[in-house]
């Protein structure tokens, strides 16, 4: 079992996850605004058995995709954190940098605030040589908020193994930061 890194910005606490986040998080998988840059919303076995996962990966790294929740009422918003892709990606092997946040909390800066600080905690402590990220090409809010952590889309798209052939969410950008252009950036 790895040091557990556990976090705060000035709003957020990036935290392990709690068995009393499950209904929200549930909650949130099946969500249609939500998910819909997802190929389907999760059910709540689904919902679980990531969070399982999830759990299991930050108590073994340390590191993972927090949970996400309010500093001012503690209130569980979703998660921001580090993963990495079991598929084979064009940048595989590769360490993500990934959000999803109920609805809710949209717009009011809280992904931007706790992937900033996931960005240091992944390039300062972990010493990562590279982050990346990815989202369908339909999906601008997720890009666009790569772009503003200062991340670099590659030239070409590509098409997401794990989505279906033909879907529309298939095709996807891929985004890349490396520790030397977040350290000249800052």
């Amino acid at each position: 079992m790895a040091e557990l890194i556990e976090f705060e910005t000035e709003r957020l606490r990036l935290r392990q996850w709690l068995e009393s986040d499950r209904d929200l998080f549930a909650r949130l998988c099946a969500d249609p605004q939500v998910m819909e840059f997802y190929p389907s919303l999760l059910d709540r076995a689904a919902s679980d058995a990531m969070v399982d996962r999830v759990q299991t990966l930050i108590r073994d790294r340390g590191w993972g995709l927090w949970a996400v929740e309010l500093k001012a009422d503690d209130e569980f918003i979703g998660y921001v954190g580090l993963h990495v892709p079991t598929a084979n990606l064009p940048c595989s092997p590769c360490v993500e940098i990934g959000w999803r946040l109920a609805s809710a909390y949209w717009g009011k800066g809280y992904a931007s605030e706790a992937a900033r600080d996931v960005l240091k905690v992944g390039f300062d402590r972990l010493k990562l040589p590279e982050i990346v990220s990815f989202t369908a090409t339909l999906n601008r809010r997720s890009y666009t908020l790569m772009e503003r952590l200062g991340m670099i889309r590659d030239a070409e798209t590509f098409e997401h193994p794990s989505v279906p052939i033909g879907h529309p969410l298939r095709e996807h950008y891929l985004y890349r930061l490396s520790r030397e252009q977040w350290q000249f950036d800052r």
